[in-house]
């Protein structure tokens, strides 16, 4: 049985205080009038408030130049900043609590398929995939809280979600019928409850598998983890459109759904190594080898390349087609955000191609954790890229609220997923292929 340590849990209490106290004080910080928002503009450059005028301020495109207009315009201007700023704590929460959600989540997904396929080398693998789905119902609840609060116009993070907005907006009332508070928050609660359902059924099962005598429960989890992937392959595309592309309800693609899997799927498998990885430096898992660990890393490689295709088959497209529509969400993220954008490209393609390429250097621990670490990086940039320039614009900046933000969010995932590992014993005895995974060698 694993226990978990006392520097590891007073790690996780401190990121959690430390994260909260960070986000309260985002909260606090942000402008409260626009007079403050004046006063902030005047000391930012003058081109970068023009830009963001022409950009944000759509109500006044038929103002005239006289001193009035002017005068109007700025005061709009400095409306539509003001709550640019307020949304940017929600927003730096909001990207915290959807990436390590989504990493929960994949791995939920990632140990369906090993169940459905009956694979054998990840046996020795499924605790510590069950510890980090443990975090599924917490992050649930704590989305679908945030999802309220938001439909209480606590934020204007989703646009369509504004009456003023949407009786203005022709194209987000042809959407009414499917994009409305009521019908967002039953489709989000169905999604969860069923991902947490699967999760605690698999759970049990596999935990009764242990002392059986019999294969029945291991039966039962094959047929339903297929089940489950169906119900997967469904509700995690609509949860991309609901929770993610609705923020640009303009806006939409036909490989979001897909776009998002991958990125989800690289940081599940790159967060079940750097546990596994630390499990074992602790002097637990001795039964998991060098093999498992490069069949990770491949895993963590192919997956990378196949974010990477994914989103070059949408960007492609859309660069080459050039219709307006399609083309502004992409220019806005690289003329606003060109850093982020172009540097995640490196993070989750260029470095994991160039590393992880070599066959022997997946064998090597801290030679994963460091690819690993950098991988995360990339791809919180990748949620962070898609959903800031639809809540904060161009008044962006990675500072107190986006690391407070993780750092919250990741004091929660450390000891949900650590106190999960000390329920049950990491080794799942019961399952056929244990030998097999036992024996793995490659």
């Amino acid at each position: 049985m694993y226990t978990f340590s006392s520097k590891l849990k007073t790690l996780s209490f401190a990121l959690m205080i430390i994260g909260f106290l960070g986000v309260a004080y985002g909260f606090l910080s942000t402008p409260s009038t626009v007079e403050d928002v004046k006063v902030m503009m005047q000391d930012s450059h003058d081109s970068h408030g023009a830009e963001a005028s022409n950009h944000e301020v759509i109500a006044d495109a038929h103002a005239t130049a006289d001193a009035h207009d002017a005068e109007h315009s700025d005061d709009s201007h400095a409306e539509h900043v003001l709550h640019l700023l307020k949304n940017k704590p929600w927003s730096a929460l909001y990207v915290a609590l959807f990436f390590f959600f989504m990493i929960s989540l994949a791995t939920l997904a990632f140990y369906a398929i090993q169940h459905a396929s009956q694979a054998g080398w990840p046996v020795v693998l499924f605790r510590v995939m069950e510890a980090i789905t443990g975090y599924l119902p917490v992050g649930g609840v704590l989305l679908f809280v945030f999802f309220v609060l938001s439909s209480l116009h606590l934020n204007h993070l989703f646009v369509w979600m504004d009456p003023e907005v949407v009786a203005h907006d022709e194209l987000i009332q042809n959407k009414a019928g499917y994009l409305n508070v009521p019908f967002f928050l039953i489709r989000a609660a169905i999604y969860i409850a069923g991902w947490i359902v699967y999760r605690q059924y698999a759970r049990k099962l596999t935990l009764a598998q242990d002392n059986a005598s019999d294969l029945k429960n291991y039966y039962k989890l094959f047929k339903s983890s297929a089940a489950f992937l169906v119900f997967f392959l469904v509700t995690e595309s609509m949860m991309s459109w609901d929770w993610i592309m609705s923020l640009d309800p303009h806006w939409f693609s036909t490989l979001f759904g897909w776009y998002i899997f991958a990125s989800m799927i690289v940081s599940a498998i790159t967060t079940i190594a750097l546990v596994s990885i630390y499990l074992k430096g602790k002097g637990y898992l001795e039964f998991v080898n060098n093999s498992h660990l490069h069949d990770l890393a491949k895993f963590m490689f192919g997956f990378s390349v196949f974010w990477t295709y994914l989103w070059f088959s949408q960007f492609m497209l859309i660069w080459y087609a050039n219709i307006p529509e399609e083309v502004t969400y992409f220019a806005t993220r690289f003329n606003d955000y060109k850093i982020p954008f172009l540097g995640m490209l490196v993070l989750n393609f260029l470095f994991p191609l160039l590393v992880l390429m070599n066959s022997d250097y997946k064998r090597v621990p801290w030679f994963i954790v460091t690819t690993g670490i950098v991988i995360l990086i990339g791809h919180y940039i990748d949620i962070y890229v898609m959903i800031m320039p639809a809540t904060v614009g161009d008044q962006w900046f990675i500072g107190i609220s986006e690391i407070s933000s993780v750092l919250l969010v990741l004091g929660i995932f450390i000891y949900v997923v650590f106190t999960t590992l000390t329920k049950a014993p990491l080794l799942a005895k019961g399952s056929p292929f244990l030998k097999e995974s036992e024996h793995f060698h490659y």
